[in-house]
């Protein structure tokens, strides 16, 4: 596989990044990275209609004692669009840049969108995850409620008949970023991230493959280290998925963030981060033993 530079560059606050950027090609798609510290790997994946600048508050906070990888999603912020005719999954990707990295395990993280991502990705090689974070994470097959689903088909609605930059517009007026609309730095960084948005999941043909069985019929099945995080204050939707998620997945830390709503990572940092650190820190491994005496490894938890 290829790589070459990637220069995202600054918008709306965002800092210039002073770090290893690149893409990787794929199959149809080029996928935008960067490369943050050293030590275990722990690998950030965004929401849907943003980008890897979310995780800004994240990557300062971890990159001191952790190899923090970010990238852009298939079709978001510099990744840019992808081809049409060429299926993929974003698990797969995923796996691919992990594999790209040389990294056999990664703690993953994601937000909304990027929580299915991950969860997919952990349900697909559970051996190379050792520990997820799911923030405010999709669940399908949990019902979204009425406001958020009826601003949902909007958004998409406007899109196709009106055109990106009406569908970016309605994105930004969703009940899921209403906490962050409040908060003016963030809600800059926000309108920054989406305006850079292809769109090309509204407006064309998204040859993502389905995945079967769906995360939500095999929750049982996440062995490793599952810490969910939602926001006090995001839309009830995404509370009961969250909620389900602590209730099915084996052993789940279940913590409910104080005055955030859904972009819990951006709205109140210092409490994700600690959050996160204290998750991270208690999976540092040990050696252990097998009954035949062979080294294996196991991870504090």
């Amino acid at each position: 596989m290829m790589t070459s530079p990637a220069m995202p560059g600054a918008l709306a606050g965002f800092p210039p990044p002073a770090l290893t950027s690149r893409v990787l090609v794929r199959p149809g798609a080029r996928l935008a990275y960067e490369v943050t510290g050293d030590g275990p790997a722990v690998v950030l994946v965004h929401g849907f209609g943003l980008d890897m600048r979310m995780w800004e508050p994240q990557v300062r906070h971890l990159a001191a004692r952790f190899r923090v990888v970010r990238y852009d999603c298939r079709g978001f912020g510099a990744s840019g669009p992808f081809d049409p005719a060429a299926a993929y999954t974003h698990a797969g990707d995923l796996m691919a840049l992990l594999d790209h990295l040389g990294i056999g395990q990664a703690v993953l993280a994601g937000l909304s969108f990027g929580g299915r991502v991950v969860m997919e990705a952990a349900l697909a090689a559970p051996d190379r995850v050792r520990g997820l974070v799911l923030l405010d994470a999709v669940l399908e097959g949990v019902p979204w409620d009425p406001d958020s689903a009826r601003a949902l088909d909007e958004t998409g609605r406007r899109a196709r008949a009106r055109g990106v930059l009406a569908g970016r517009a309605a994105w930004l007026a969703h009940p899921l970023f209403a906490a962050a609309r409040r908060q003016p730095d963030v809600a800059g960084q926000l309108a920054a991230m989406v305006g850079g948005y292809p769109g090309q999941h509204w407006t064309g043909h998204d040859p993502h493959q389905p995945i079967r069985p769906r995360p939500i019929d095999r929750l049982e099945d996440l062995a490793m280290p599952v810490l969910v995080l939602v926001g006090e204050h995001d839309v009830r939707g995404f509370r009961e998925m969250s909620a389900v998620l602590a209730r099915r997945i084996p052993g789940a830390r279940y913590h409910v963030v104080a005055g955030a709503g859904h972009m819990i990572n951006m709205e109140q940092p210092a409490a994700v981060n600690e959050l996160l650190a204290r998750f991270l820190e208690q999976l540092r491994p040990s050696a252990a033993v097998t009954p035949a005496g062979q080294g294996a490894q196991r991870w504090n938890h």
